[in-house]
């Protein structure tokens, strides 16, 4: 018997398993001797035959077996779906289970199989929301042989995205029995061959998202964060392109996981060339009691694959974001370009300052005035007041309020930003509720940024949070959120959660924080949130899930922020990134851009200020004015086009990209110069994406004060394939060519496409 939708076949003879769609196949099966599951085929799509057994393959070797005078049925030599460890198979597995009598042998073994509509709703942990009949799930229940406990799997497929989306469920049915689970990863894929390169992003405060491409090697490769969050030493991604893969050709699988807490990334290669690619939250410090009649949920991983190289594979992620995970109201909804205060003023304001900085803002057609730290308690510096939400009327005599009505009224919306997660010892929520600081309370407690952990593990103290920030929320016309995080947690403990649950910390903690997340949006469904962690310390789909944006790095720098874009791009959508126009010389490396620069680069993504506009020339602003009402005008595309990492900033000095939307034939093109060099080579720049056989104008745009340098029409085919030519054509012509405009560090040039028909 076949069980067949458009997305999901089942034969529920042989218990083969095929998740398709016009991208992508994906095939597992039930062993039959064993009652396990085998991975059997990732990848591009194919054609759903009668019998699958003929991709099924078993070498006789030297191995512990789990059946008696069967050499072939050793877990160590077999790809599997969902692995634990030490049952014949000797590399690290999905999950481990410990039980009362201290062991983790565990066998489950499938029980049954379920397809339903749509997918999981896992609620506030974050997931994949399809807003139509294009999805389907399909679970598999497994069942231990020494207990009541259950896994189901989970596995999302729909009819627009190359993505599978994985998660587990654990389960346990006693009513009496307790049981420990000390691992539980949401993704494990084996592939039969190594011959990948392992890509990830890793980084550090201002440097965030640098990309790495480096060979598997035999043995283990991981990336991880134990801090806390997501992290700016490894955003949760992870790649694997076969060798000869490129941005344009080529085999590329990806996963990442909608989750902001502690995770684990790894590759393992056996001593067979089978590549064991893992993914979910942390094992370290992680111990989750599965109480009697309780569940465990995993993070949703997503797995994307292409055969298309990198773009492919990122455009899959970027679209999958876009229409999957991000609240749709702030998907398509032109949003206000804003000016943040933040390297105006820093601690230093009052409100005629901040008022006289709105008030240029007006005058150059902003949208959004933020204000930054500072505004509340007695917050001079970093060192007090955070938990003290309450607004500090010595900088600000006439309330909040007042402030943010004189805005509004200037045509303004106004924004404000909150550190949520985190006390100062200053603060009466401090002195009232000492127990509420992460830690233990007999041992040293270290500070980050002269600051302290609040416990989200507690439901109390989510609620206190919650409340003051409703107050302020709803004393004045607040329509934007920056919500910020500046230090991990360390010396991990509650002193809500009992000694034995104490395992449990850091997955409460970080659903503390969805579930704050969850009680603003709620209580305010207008709030636009724009995440940030010291920068893009928690940039990562489980915070994109309730915040559409996200600030991709405290550094502002135009050069440095090329790479951390760049980066970014593997897998987020431009509208998700944070990007802002800052003064020089640059307040994080001292660098002096080029204001058209550094818009140019900004533009590619939410796009903003941050910078005294009241203290720039008349110049200046005017420069600023053109490049808001460009801004403006390429909004749609930037949120709605597909993007093409032209060439990379990591290994040219003249990186360069596209965005492309394909229903309006429209484009954006950014070509970026970091050095100067001497007597330089010509140079050609091709396209992507576009129709061979349209007719463009393609047309270079002087971000300075928004007019057009050069337009020509061109055919796709000759952008593509030539590309647009960058010297220009100096023959007979020696006197302009010597007096012409010499080239500088750190210049860009833009260009746009439209179609001529």
């Amino acid at each position: 018997m076949t069980t067949s939708t458009n997305l999901i076949t089942v034969d529920e003879q042989a218990k083969f398993f095929h998740l398709h769609n016009e991208q992508i196949s994906y095939i597992f099966r039930v062993i039959p001797e064993i009652g396990q599951l085998e991975q059997v085929y990732f990848g591009p799509v194919i054609t759903t035959p009668l019998d699958f057994h003929h991709l099924i393959s078993r070498e006789f070797r030297p191995s512990n077996n789990q059946l008696i005078d069967d050499g072939t049925s050793s877990l160590e030599h077999i790809r599997q779906e969902y692995p634990c460890f030490g049952t014949t198979d000797f590399r690290q597995g999905a999950y481990a289970i410990r039980y009362a009598s201290g062991d983790y042998i565990s066998e489950f073994k499938y029980q049954q199989f379920a397809i339903t509509s749509g997918y999981p709703d896992l609620g506030e942990l974050p997931h994949a929301r399809y807003h139509d009949e294009s999805a389907a799930t399909l679970t598999v229940t497994l069942q231990d042989q020494y207990s009541p406990l259950q896994i189901q799997l989970h596995y999302t497929i729909s009819t627009k995205n190359a993505v599978i989306i994985r998660s587990a469920t654990f389960v346990n049915t006693s009513n009496t029995d307790s049981y420990h689970l000390d691992r539980a990863l949401s993704l494990n894929l084996d592939l039969p061959d190594a011959d990948y390169d392992l890509i990830h992003l890793h980084g550090a405060w201002a440097k965030e998202m640098q990309v790495e491409r480096r060979p598997l090697m035999t043995g283990r490769m991981a990336i991880d964060s134990d801090r806390g969050a997501s992290s700016h030493q490894h955003n949760p991604f992870l790649a694997l392109a076969a060798t000869d893969s490129t941005e344009k050709d080529g085999l590329v699988y990806g996963a990442t996981l909608l989750y902001s807490g502690n995770f684990l990334g790894q590759v393992e290669v056996d001593n067979y060339d089978v590549t064991r690619l893992s993914l979910g939250i942390s094992p370290t410090q992680f111990d989750w009691t599965l109480t009697p009649q309780s569940k465990f949920q995993t993070p949703e991983a997503v797995l994307a694959c292409s055969h298309t190289g990198l773009t492919g594979m990122s455009q899959a992620f970027q679209q999958f974001f876009r229409e999957h995970v991000i609240d749709q109201k702030w998907v398509d909804q032109p949003k206000p370009i804003l000016i943040n205060n933040w390297e105006a003023t820093y601690f230093d304001f009052d409100e005629a300052k901040l008022l006289k900085i709105a008030r240029q803002a007006k005058q150059l057609d902003l949208g959004l005035f933020v204000l930054d730290d500072g505004w509340f308690g007695k917050r001079d510096s970093d060192n007090s007041s955070l938990g003290n939400w309450t607004v500090d009327h010595h900088k600000l005599p006439a309330g909040l309020s007042h402030l943010a009505s004189e805005v509004n009224q200037l045509g303004l919306k106004f924004g404000l930003w909150f550190e949520p997660e985190m006390i100062s010892l200053d603060t009466p929520l401090a002195a009232e509720h000492p127990e509420w600081i992460v830690g233990h309370p007999q041992k040293r407690r270290s500070q980050g940024r002269n600051q302290y952990v609040l416990d989200f593990s507690n439901p109390d103290v989510v609620s206190a949070i919650f409340e003051q920030m409703a107050a302020i929320l709803h004393s004045a016309a607040i329509s934007y959120v920056k919500w910020d995080m500046n230090r991990y947690i360390s010396e991990a403990f509650s002193t809500y959660l009992p000694a034995e649950r104490q395992g449990e910390f850091y997955h409460r903690y970080i659903m503390g924080v969805y579930h704050l997340y969850h009680l603003l949006i709620t209580e305010f469904p207008e709030l636009l949130i724009e995440s940030c962690a010291g920068g893009g310390g928690r940039f990562d789909g489980g915070i994109l899930y309730y915040a559409s944006q996200g600030w991709t790095s405290d550094d502002t720098d135009a050069v440095e922020r090329l790479k951390i874009q760049y980066g970014a791009s593997m897998l987020y959508p431009l509208q998700s990134m944070g990007s802002h126009v800052s003064a020089v010389p640059n307040h994080q490396v001292g660098r002096r851009t080029p204001l058209s620069t550094r818009a140019a680069v900004a533009l590619f993504g939410t796009f903003g200020y941050e910078l005294d506009i009241t203290k720039l020339t008349a110049t200046e602003l005017a420069e600023i004015k053109a490049q808001i009402q460009f801004a403006k005008s390429v909004q749609p595309l930037i949120q709605k086009g597909k993007f093409y990492r032209l060439a990379s900033p990591f290994t040219s000095n003249r990186p360069a990209w596209e965005v492309y939307d394909s229903e309006t034939k429209t484009g954006l093109i950014g070509y970026y110069q970091i050095l100067n060099p001497a007597n330089p080579s010509y140079h050609r720049l091709q396209l992507r994406g576009l129709v061979p056989t349209q007719k463009y104008q393609l047309t270079e745009i002087n971000l300075s004060n928004n007019t057009i340098l050069s337009t020509e029409e061109v055919f796709g085919d000759e952008l593509q394939n030539i590309g647009i030519i960058l010297n220009k054509d100096y023959t007979n012509k020696a006197a302009e060519y010597w007096q012409r405009p010499q080239p500088t560090d750190f210049a860009s040039r833009l260009f746009q496409l439209k179609p001529t028909e």
